[in-house]
């Protein structure tokens, strides 16, 4: 196991953007950076044992400063939408940043922790990055927040999250790489598989803010409980797939017990490659996003990325959860001692 690192360009105010390179013995490497706590590539062998970079992002620094994809960001302090752009905790009303038609989407699209600079320190396997956040963007209370990508010897990604805050508030962190498991140049992600140990969902009104059920998937084009190709049904004329552009949604993770457990919680097989990617959280909730609204861009290597070029399952507390009582809470933070640490753990394991 070794960690390098290079330089990757300049911050908006001239301090040092740093590009990090984990690898392992199995041919793995990942490759992060401390402007956002962004995963910028992610090596892993194909079935022949032949390794591509299966994740969408840019070649500088700079380019991520753009990202209207927010490829390979670490989100926050709030993933995902808050209906009406507010939201309240202890009886006060906090506004947050209309970015969204009306709502809140990713915090600030400027000024959300993928566009700060980390602070970043190394151990042989692992980069711990750090942020000291005020209370900012209408998300009240002082935040310190750390996320550490470690790489294993058994091909697998980990991200551990962590979190602490002087007053309730909300966080609620996720990543939103886009995979490609044929390799990020390779075109559609429409005849991948995927199966999500997910048998409820939680439904949207247009704007993909959540109605507050939590529905049974099983007789609708949202089961995703066995392997299926991702394009079977993104298209079909059912409501929830038409106001989303296809998949976009929010599925609760079956077993979830909100004790720090880890679940597996999704499968992803490359039809090209043969690789298979496994997903692992404690998390109660797996955003699938299909990459419906991916605009033509140039990434990587000069390629062409488009519609549907990678998919993200960003694990995370539901959308909205702050303004529904019975979705699990993403309220952390506080003096007092009972107050709720945010410690929350992802595993993307590769075969």
């Amino acid at each position: 196991m070794s960690v390098t690192q290079e330089a990757f360009g300049k911050s908006r105010d001239g301090r040092d953007i740093i590009l990090y390179t984990i690898t392992n013995s199995k041919g793995m490497k990942a490759q992060v950076t401390n402007l956002g706590a962004i995963l910028v590539q992610l090596w892993v062998p194909d079935a022949s044992g032949k390794a591509e970079d299966i994740v969408l992002g840019f070649d500088t620094a700079d380019e991520y400063y753009g990202n209207p994809s927010f490829f390979g960001a670490t989100i926050g302090p709030s993933a995902n939408r808050i209906g009406d752009a507010s939201y309240e905790i202890d009886g006060i009303c906090y506004e947050v940043d209309d970015n969204d038609d009306g709502n809140n989407l990713h915090s600030h699209f400027e000024l959300g922790y993928h566009k700060r600079i980390w602070d970043a320190e190394t151990t042989e396997n692992s980069v711990i990055f750090s942020i000291y956040d005020p209370a900012t963007l209408g998300f009240p209370g002082v935040k310190e927040i750390t996320l550490t990508y470690s790489l294993t010897e058994n091909n697998e990604l980990k991200l551990h999250y962590y979190g602490t805050a002087d007053q309730a508030t909300i966080i609620n962190l996720t990543n939103h790489t886009y995979f490609n498991l044929d390799g990020h140049d390779s075109g559609s992600i429409m005849d991948h598989e995927i199966k999500l140990n997910c048998a409820k969902y939680t439904p949207t009104v247009p704007g993909s803010i959540p109605t507050g059920e939590i529905a049974d998937v099983a007789g609708t084009p949202m089961d995703l409980t066995n392997l299926i190709k991702v394009g079977e049904h993104i298209d079909d004329e059912y409501d929830q797939l038409v106001m989303a552009k296809g998949y976009d949604h929010n599925f609760c993770i079956d077993g979830y017990d909100g004790k720090g457990t880890l679940k597996e919680t999704a499968t992803v097989k490359g039809p090209k490659s043969g690789r298979v990617m496994k997903v692992y959280t404690d998390l109660p909730g797996v955003q699938f996003y299909a990459g419906n609204c991916i605009k033509t861009q140039t990434g990587k290597n000069g390629c062409t990325y488009k519609k549907r070029s990678g998919l993200c399952l960003e694990t995370q507390y539901y959308p909205d959860t702050i303004n529904h009582d019975n979705f699990p809470s993403c309220i952390f933070g506080g003096e007092d001692e009972n107050a709720r640490i945010y410690d929350t753990v992802t595993v993307y394991a590769f075969e």
